[in-house]
C-alpha cells in the first residue's frame, strides 16, 4: 500500500498496544523522567500521592500530544521509512480514533493537574500540548527549516511543569532547566536529520539540511552546542547544582562539543566514506545527554536530603 486511503482499511481491530503507540511512549519516558527530577529538586516537600499524580498527569498530556501529532501527520509519515510502521500509516488505527484520544487525554489531564496540584501548572500543560500539537505539528513542522529551534520549547516544559506542579511558581532553576532542553534539541535532531538524509526530503519537511544544506546543518550543530554548554554548566551554579553535577556536566559538554567540531568540519564525501561515523556517535551521546545531566540533578537533591549535597 502506497497512499493513505488504502492504509486507512484495517483487516483488523487494533489492539491496546496500538492505541498506546499513539502516545509515542520512548518520547514520554524522557517526559516523565524530566518532569520527575523537576519536581524533585523543587525546594519544598510535595506529598508522594500529589507528586504521583501530577507526573501521571504529564505524562498523560505528553502522550496526548503524540496522539494529536500522529493524527495530523498521518500522510507524511507514510512517506518516511522511521515512521511508516506507526498505528496510523500502518492501517491499525484510523485518524478519527487518534483525534478522540488525544482531546480526551489533553482535557482528562489538564484538568486533573489543576484539581490535584495547581492551575497554574495545568496551564502551562494545556499550553503544551498547543504549542506542540498546533504551533508545531500544524505550523512550524512544514513551515520553517527552524521547526526543531522554535518548536523545541514543547519537548523542555516537562521539567519546569515537575518545579511548578510543587511550588506553584517559577524559578531561575525552572528556566534554566528549560533551557538546557530547548538548547539540545536541535543539534540532537539535526545530527540524527544527517544521516537519515532521504526521510525528511521525501516527506517534504523543510529540515535544516533540506532547506538549507548539509554544510550550513553541519555549522548550526556546533553553534548550538556551544551555545548549550555554558546553559548546562551555569545550571551547576544554582541552588539545585553542585560538584556532582557541575563535574558531569563539564565531562558531558566536553565530549558533546568535541563530537559537534568532528561533525562540522567534516563534509559528504568524508561523511559517506565512514557511513556517517561521526554523525550516528553525536546523535547517540545526544541520546544519554539528558539523562545523565538530570540524572546528577538528581543525585545531588539526594545528597541535599541527607545533608551533603549541594554548595
Amino acid at each position: 500500500m502506497t497512499d493513505l486511503s488504502a492504509q486507512d482499511v484495517s483487516t483488523q481491530e487494533p489492539g491496546l498496544g496500538d492505541y498506546f503507540a499513539l502516545l509515542k511512549p520512548r518520547v514520554m519516558s524522557l517526559v516523565v523522567f524530566t518532569a520527575f527530577i523537576g519536581l524533585v529538586v523543587a525546594p519544598v516537600h510535595v506529598h508522594p500521592f500529589i507528586a504521583f499524580v501530577s507526573i501521571l498527569c504529564i505524562a498523560v498530556g505528553a502522550g496526548a500530544s503524540g496522539a494529536l501529532n500522529m493524527w495530523w501527520d498521518a500522510d507524511i509519515d507514510t512517506r518516511m521509512r522511521r515512521t511508516a510502521g506507526r498505528p496510523i500509516p500502518s492501517g491499525r488505527v484510523n485518524k478519527e480514533e487518534a483525534l478522540a484520544l488525544g482531546l480526551a487525554l489533553s482535557g482528562f489531564s489538564t484538568v486533573l493537574l489543576g484539581l490535584a496540584a495547581n492551575w497554574l501548572a495545568a496551564g502551562i500543560l494545556a499550553f503544551t500540548i498547543f504549542f506542540y500539537a498546533v504551533v508545531y505539528t500544524m505550523w512550524l513542522k512544514r513551515s520553517t527549516p527552524q521547526n526543531i529551534v522554535i518548536g523545541g520549547a514543547a519537548g523542555a516544559f516537562p521539567p519546569l511543569l515537575g518545579w511548578v506542579c510543587a511550588t506553584g511558581g517559577v524559578s531561575l532553576e525552572a528556566w534554566l532547566m528549560f533551557a538546557l532542553i530547548f538548547m539540545w534539541t536541535p543539534p540532537h535532531f539535526w545530527a540524527l536529520a544527517l544521516f537519515v538524509k532521504s526521510d525528511y526530503g521525501n516527506a517534504g519537511i523543510p529540515m535544516m539540511t533540506e532547506a538549507k544544506g548539509r554544510p550550513a546543518t553541519r555549522r548550526q550543530v556546533l553553534a548550538y552546542s556551544l551555545l548549550l554548554a555554558p546553559v548546562a554548566i551555569g545550571l551547576g551554579f544554582t541552588s539545585i547544582g553542585g560538584p556532582l553535577y557541575l563535574a558531569a556536566a563539564v565531562i558531558l559538554n566536553a565530549r558533546f562539543v568535541i563530537g559537534a567540531v568532528a561533525v562540522a568540519r567534516r563534509d559528504e564525501t568524508m561523511a559517506e566514506a565512514d557511513s556517517y561515523a561521526a554523525e550516528k556517535g553525536l546523535f547517540k551521546q545526544s541520546l544519554y545527554y539528558l539523562f545523565l545531566h538530570f540524572a546528577a540533578l538528581g543525585a545531588e537533591a539526594g545528597l541535599a536530603a541527607l545533608g551533603y549535597g549541594g554548595w
